[in-house]
């Protein structure tokens, strides 16, 4: 009796055992958190249409075509202008600002009448191919303001008015470039005319408009570099070229190589900056098309 009782209270506290297992929640293992991925770094200075991956060959192909349609007559066949004065499109603000085709395309829908661009209601595809066409032109692998690659003869950008455009250039230009020292020859020495224009409209820098390419805390390399004066406490200054540039630091290049930094506390110490390239960037601003013709053409004549 007793060892039957005993059988009996084993398999019981067995089977309350089982049972209570089976009701406990089934903890299933998590999986290991992965640390986010970092965000795709950003080239200080470089425009968004420069920072998209190449799109679709087919797609791009496509877009010339279109392009070729729809556009040619007013931007020309690199996209610089065409017979009908349309705008530079390789140096647009709008398309070298727009990532996927949301300002291109309401411009292509919906035209500019005020400037003499109509509307040009086609499917969504269409507008897509030509602004990622327009993208090709101006991406990181062309290079801001390359023309896209033909086989028909280069056009011909000489078209502006020479005499004009040395107008132009002494009331805009003269004082910072001379035509008898810094620009001497200087149509002999750049040759294709395309190459004079970039130069100039960019600054004469690599970069595209505007100057090299910079962030905030560093600036252009040589050639464009800018310079800058500290004034200490004590009145004492110290000039050199700007390496470097923020709320907390700054950090002079000296003529030996070495490096001096100072420390920023608001406007103490005093930092003036000299960028040669400041005339430059202002003058983008109010740039015009005709002007830009005007003086390349004035300046293929410096040879």
């Amino acid at each position: 009796m007793g060892r039957n009782w005993i059988v009996t209270m084993g398999a019981g506290l067995i089977a309350a055992t089982l049972h209570a297992s089976a009701q406990q929640p089934t903890t299933a293992p998590q999986p290991t958190q992965q640390p986010p991925a970092p965000a795709p770094r950003r080239e200080p200075g470089v425009f968004p249409a420069m920072q998209r991956p190449p799109a679709d060959p087919a797609v791009v192909e496509r877009g010339k075509g279109l392009f070729g349609v729809m556009c040619i007559a007013c931007h020309g066949a690199d996209a610089r202008g065409g017979q009908l004065n349309g705008p530079n499109l390789l140096r647009s603000q709008l398309v070298l600002m727009d990532k996927d085709g949301e300002l291109i395309g309401p411009v292509i829908q919906n035209g500019r009448p005020e400037r003499g661009m109509p509307p040009m209601p086609i499917p969504p595809d269409d507008t897509k191919a030509i602004a990622e066409f327009i993208h090709s032109l101006t991406g990181a692998s062309r290079g801001q303001g390359a023309p896209p690659p033909t086989d028909a003869p280069l056009p011909d950008i000489v078209v502006g008015n020479a005499a004009a455009g040395r107008e132009y250039f002494a009331a805009r230009c003269s004082a910072c470039h001379s035509v008898d020292g810094d620009l001497k020859g200087i149509a002999t020495r750049l040759g294709d005319p395309r190459m004079l224009q970039n130069s100039w409209v960019s600054g004469g820098t690599a970069g595209g408009p505007g100057g090299r390419r910079r962030g905030p805390a560093s600036a252009g390399g040589a050639g464009s570099a800018m310079t800058a004066t500290v004034t200490l406490p004590s009145g004492d200054k110290v000039q050199g070229r700007l390496a470097r540039i923020d709320d907390f630091l700054v950090t002079l290049a000296q003529e030996d190589g070495t490096l001096r930094s100072f420390r920023r506390d608001g406007d103490v110490p005093r930092v003036e900056i000299t960028d040669p390239l400041e005339g430059h960037k202002q003058l983008l601003a109010v740039l015009t098309d005709k002007d830009m013709r005007n003086v390349t053409a004035y300046l293929v004549t410096l040879k």
